[in-house]
């Protein structure tokens, strides 16, 4: 199924905690000297134009960054991811949204290296365009990204971040979750995996975090954010979550400090609410 394409949804709500948790993973994980890899399942393209295109139909993101964009006083972490998404714009001015990759790449030093892979032929063009020029450092296929994914594990340095975040519009992407972690916990215990998905009114991602939870897993952290109530249809997303296998330890502290005040700022009704449990070694 290739009729999905992230510039509809490109800064909203999801896209916010996505990233600015994915900021916080990567700036620990570059606190040591020694290399490591960024992998991406499902990459999109990379760049997001908000003043055309796609973005401008639903304007989602008049709900996320830019909510934070325009707040004062934000805590340093979430001043941080402002800042950063800032740095793709010109002075005030939001007229871009980085992707998930680019959002990594602020973060790669020399010797570290990115894989990203993205299936939808357009959105793999502009992805390929938009990190022409890095050379070997970073690979971009045109591929399943839960088959790359087999490829890539273990990295040479033994040390990596990997996000999988499918669109989810395949049920089967929430078995195929389960399995790329089984599958990638038996080729690399040891490396940092970030998994996004959906709040809906349906019971599969609800399945899904159970599946994990039953790996007995020493390290994780599962946080999701929810902005506004169900709908009384039942239909929509009404928030998102993170479940993350071996989060670095400072974590859970950093989101138990940020997630009130990202909570409060994105809120669309009085239920928005966040939840945050963790168990580290």
């Amino acid at each position: 199924m290739l009729s999905y394409r992230h510039a509809f949804h490109a800064g909203n709500h999801a896209d916010v905690l996505k990233h600015y948790v994915l900021g916080l993973v990567l700036a620990h994980t570059k606190l040591k000297d020694k290399p490591f890899w960024y992998i991406d399942t499902h990459a999109g393209a990379g760049m997001y134009s908000l003043q055309e295109g796609y973005a401008t139909q639903n304007q989602e993101f008049e709900e996320g960054i830019s909510k934070l964009i325009s707040a004062k006083n934000l805590p340093a972490p979430l001043q941080n991811y402002v800042t950063q998404i800032q740095s793709f714009n010109h002075e005030s001015t939001l007229n871009f949204y980085p992707g998930s990759p680019m959002v990594a790449e602020s973060y790669m030093r020399a010797d570290d290296k990115m894989r990203l892979f993205e299936l939808h032929p357009n959105d793999y063009t502009l992805l390929s365009e938009n990190f022409a020029g890095y050379g070997r450092q970073v690979k971009v296929e045109m591929q399943n990204g839960f088959k790359g994914l087999k490829s890539c594990l273990p990295p040479p340095p033994r040390r990596a971040v990997v996000l999988i975040d499918p669109p989810y519009e395949d049920k089967q992407d929430y078995l195929y979750v389960v399995d790329a972690i089984k599958d990638s916990l038996k080729r690399f215990p040891t490396g940092s995996y970030i998994l996004w998905y959906p709040l809906l009114q349906r019971p599969e991602p609800t399945e899904m975090i159970d599946s994990l939870f039953a790996l007995n897993l020493a390290n994780w952290l599962h946080v999701t954010l929810s902005i506004e109530a169900p709908s009384l249809d039942g239909f929509g997303m009404y928030g998102s979550g993170l479940f993350i296998i071996n989060p670095p330890w400072t974590l859970p502290k950093t989101l138990a400090e940020t997630m009130p005040v990202l909570t409060e700022l994105l809120a669309l009704d009085a239920t928005a609410s966040f939840t945050l449990d963790s168990e580290i070694e």
